[in-house]
């Protein structure tokens, strides 16, 4: 039975609490085996908000670990999912 972890990490204020968001991600960049960022984007206009998806690798310590920390930062809720085949 294969199972992924998969997070998703969604950030209300991207300009603000970028710089403490990418050490954390850093930190954990073992961990991280695919990371895509979505955010709207445009010539005149860019959001403050947007999400991450992580498929994650590791240990169920260092992924708890990864998104309590991710928690931790103000305007950033992170949840992690694992899915696994039958």
């Amino acid at each position: 039975m294969a199972c992924y972890n998969v997070m998703s990490v969604l950030t209300n204020n991207r300009v603000e609490n970028v710089n403490e968001m990418q050490q954390v991600l850093t930190e954990s960049g073992c961990i991280i085996k695919t990371r895509l960022g979505i955010h709207d984007a445009g010539k005149d206009f860019c959001s403050n908000e947007g999400l991450i998806v992580l498929h994650l690798i590791g240990s169920d310590y260092e992924i708890s670990s990864l998104e309590k920390k991710l928690n931790e930062i103000p305007g950033i809720i992170a949840k992690n999912s694992q899915l696994c085949s039958d």
